[in-house]
């Protein structure tokens, strides 16, 4: 393989200059324009991928010489948070204002997952510098909308589409590879797989009366029927997170209560006539969801059938399946080479339950693998970060990786 050399002031200048860009779901287009101009600059063909005013997705492709397999490096381009969050905007690292503090680098989404996208990068950068000729296609998809976060009631527009929103676009617009690496943060381990999640509405109903006139009535107040409805919930979480149907390579499914919605906090003199429970439960990949969506919801129906007075029911909201990867897959094993050629012991296996793009590309048919540096210190002093050493490494890995998947021309 050709011998190559990150250059660490350029990687870490570039990820500065994507952190300055603010990138919150929904409105990804400026650091889109980033992106195609970047791409433009390293000679890639660029796609421009419209997925709705004010998103885009960008693929640049470095075009192969032929006879190889393509690599597609994947990465999403909207931040978690918007760094205004009243909890979050006295802390620096959550800012869209990048800053080096003892050999790491800081700025609001640099974890999650710009610092991916710097490794992308220079990445190329570096197989460019180094004269490399690839057989492959090397591809590079900046994507918007991957957060997890959904459209429900009021809550509508752009910033609430997430869950693979501009993945999905992508591979339905020709963004496919024969395998992908998905730089989220792992700390360094390779993802076998990950979990899907599915969530869920349980609600309760009541009478809507004034205050004055509930005297005796409390039983019919939708809030309070929701806390005999919560503890029965609650019963049930463990029956789903301990069933070895729902567990995947000795990880254990979870359950989170989420959210609690009832009444009017602007009109309290009223009995709320409706009540909604929040779940979200995390489903293994190798469990179809058709199937998880029949048993949540059956158990559903047996709090309706516990408690026929509250009025319950329920819908499910969001399907998005997880994804895996077998552990002799080609990806794994060049991965497994180069990491260990970088950093000198071979990368450790793990399991996670947040979802990733792998949901969408691994059901067109592209093998993916969750992969990249680490999550970052979120301290509550100076907030989102990476070591700037580590980025170098991971880069460097990337860049041997696609040497090895796309292969080498003489």
């Amino acid at each position: 393989m050709t011998v190559i050399s990150i250059n660490q002031e350029r990687l870490v200048e570039w990820a500065g200059r994507a952190i300055a860009i603010p990138s919150f779901t929904g409105s990804e287009e400026a650091m889109a324009q980033f992106m195609a101009e970047t791409f433009s600059a390293l000679g890639l063909d660029v796609q421009w991928q419209q997925v709705e005013e004010g998103r885009a997705n960008v693929v640049g492709t470095r075009w192969g010489v032929g006879r190889g397999e393509a690599l597609m490096f994947n990465g999403h381009m909207d931040t978690s948070y918007s760094g205004r969050e009243p909890w979050l905007a006295h802390v620096a690292g959550f800012q869209p204002e990048p800053f080096v503090r003892e050999g790491r680098l800081y700025g609001l989404g640099i974890s999650n997952m710009k610092g991916a996208l710097a490794c992308y990068v220079e990445a190329l950068r570096a197989l460019d510098d180094a004269g490399a000729r690839l057989r492959g296609d090397l591809i590079v998809a900046a994507v918007c909308g991957e957060i997890e976060k959904a459209q429900y009631g009021d809550a509508q527009g752009s910033e609430f589409r997430g869950y693979a929103t501009g993945t999905r676009h992508l591979v339905t617009h020709g963004g496919v590879a024969d395998m992908c690496i998905l730089g989220e943060p792992t700390e360094g381990k390779i993802v076998l797989g990950h979990f899907g999640s599915l969530w869920v509405r349980v609600s309760t109903r009541g009478n809507f009366i004034h205050t004055a006139f509930s005297e005796g009535r409390r039983g019919e107040n939708s809030i309070l029927r929701m806390r005999e409805v919560l503890d029965a919930v609650l019963e049930w979480i463990p029956t789903w997170e301990d069933d070895p149907e729902n567990a995947f390579r000795g990880a254990k499914a979870i359950v989170n209560v989420g959210a609690l919605q009832g009444g009017f906090g602007w009109r309290v003199s009223r009995t709320p006539h409706r009540t909604d429970l929040f779940l979200d439960v995390r489903v293994p990949p190798t469990k179809p969801m058709p199937l998880a969506r029949r048993q949540v919801l059956d158990m559903v129906r047996g709090l309706a059938e516990r408690f026929p007075e509250h009025g319950i029911e329920g819908e499910v909201y969001v399907s998005a399946p997880g994804a895996e990867i077998a552990e002799d897959h080609p990806l794994v094993a060049a991965i497994d080479a180069c990491h260990t050629e970088v950093f000198g012991a071979q990368p450790e296996r793990d399991v996670t339950r947040w979802f990733s793009d792998a949901s969408a590309l691994t059901r067109y048919g592209v093998a993916t693998v969750n992969y990249g540096t680490s999550t970052g210190l979120l301290d509550t002093e100076y907030g989102e970060n990476l070591e700037i050493e580590g980025l170098v490494r991971m880069a460097n890995v990337y860049a041997l990786v696609a040497q090895r998947i796309c292969g080498v021309a003489g």
